[in-house]
């Protein structure tokens, strides 16, 4: 070995200096969510033929999208931005963003014959990058406040008020998931996890709690399928529409939310809890969540559209075989030669749009607006 390998790395005090470690569970709880993402959306149109479908459907959007926020927010920081963090929201979110925007636009004409290309309009899953981007201008103002999380709550139930906010930009989409993207900064930033030992001490009750929890939305979610379909639920869960459109424009309709969000943040926990600390053959896929995600709604456009996922009978056969192809799909586009393939439209440099080209350059193994790519 030479006298170079043996000589550990210092910093510029002369401190030794250690590489950060990759906690594996983080990146299998990202891998995970992102499963549940396509999960739903695959399983979308069997919902209108099938109660169980229907009541799974329920049961994984109750949470899906919170949980994912709450990742995205634990590894994310309220400092003021640098110049390159300022540069990386146009690489890393609008550039992306319009890319896709353009390949949706594309894609609507080639299948359907027309094409309406509007970037204030975010194609069905593109809402979250510019959500993404809302979140990380917004952290660094809500961490001056003091109560931070009050803040967003009050924004993530009060936007709900406000019929004029709505789908453009996905404004009303991103403020009423703020509070979720502020808690999860907010257990980084005082530091929760690591101070309690939620990812260190699994004992068996929690586990066995965090089974109940979910068995008992489960069963909640079929139980009173009916109701929660007269009551529309579902569009409760997508934190888009005002309450007004939800025909629940009665003062105490914040309220409702409320109970959404706090059962978000428990089925959230719970499902956190039955995940792997260690690593898995799978753990390093959840470094590349934003491909399954940008990627997926493509994969899944000729189901959604032909119409193939109606009336699909028996249900103990289709839903399971759905269940399986979407998680396939999440493993496929994740896979290495997918990655390779798409990396110029989904991770971007585009140096010549910059005065200084320097601000995109860097390690090729870099963040990705989710943090996926963070220790």
């Amino acid at each position: 070995m030479s006298s170079a390998e043996q000589v550990p790395p210092t910093g510029s005090t002369g401190a030794i200096t250690r590489p950060r470690r990759r906690v594996p569970f983080w990146d299998n709880a990202r891998f995970a969510c992102i499963v549940l993402v396509v999960l739903g959306h695959g399983i979308q149109r069997l919902i209108y033929d099938s109660d169980v479908s229907y009541a799974f459907y329920l049961w994984v959007y109750a949470f899906h999208m919170p949980a994912f926020a709450i990742i995205s927010g634990y590894f994310s920081k309220a400092d003021s931005p640098t110049r390159r963090q300022m540069a990386r929201v146009i690489t890393d979110i609008l550039v992306p963003y319009v890319i896709f925007e353009g390949l949706w636009s594309l894609t609507k004409w080639l299948v359907e014959g027309q094409a309406d290309p509007n970037l204030t309009q975010p194609s069905w899953t593109l809402w979250f990058l510019l959500a993404l981007g809302i979140f990380r201008l917004v952290l660094p103002y809500l961490a001056l406040l003091r109560w931070p999380l009050v803040w967003a709550l009050a924004i993530s139930i009060g936007v709900g008020y406000l019929s004029n906010v709505n789908s453009t930009f996905s404004l009303s989409r991103t403020l009423g998931l703020m509070f979720f993207f502020t808690l999860g900064w907010w257990l980084r930033e005082h530091d929760v996890v690591r101070r309690l030992q939620l990812i260190e001490r699994r004992p068996w009750w929690i586990r066995a709690t965090a089974i109940a929890v979910l068995g008992l939305w489960a069963f909640v979610c079929w139980r009173w399928l009916p109701v929660w379909d007269a009551v529309e639920l579902r569009f409760w869960f997508f934190y888009d529409d005002s309450y007004a459109d939800l025909t629940a424009d009665q003062w105490w309709a914040g309220g409702i939310r409320l109970g959404l969000i706090a059962l978000a943040i428990i089925l959230s926990g719970s499902f956190f809890a039955l995940l792997p600390r260690r690593t898995q053959w799978w753990t390093t896929l959840g470094q590349y969540t934003m491909y399954v995600y940008l990627l997926h709604s493509f994969v899944l456009y000729p189901f959604r559209e032909s119409g193939v996922l109606r009336g699909l009978e028996p249900t103990w056969i289709w839903l399971p075989l759905v269940t399986l192809l979407s998680v396939a799909i999440a493993f496929l586009l994740a896979s290495k030669p997918v990655r390779r393939l798409f990396r110029p439209l989904i991770e971007p440099r585009p140096r010549w749009m910059f005065a200084d080209a320097r601000l995109t350059t860097g390690s090729d193994h870099r963040s990705d607006p989710t943090g996926s790519r963070r220790s």
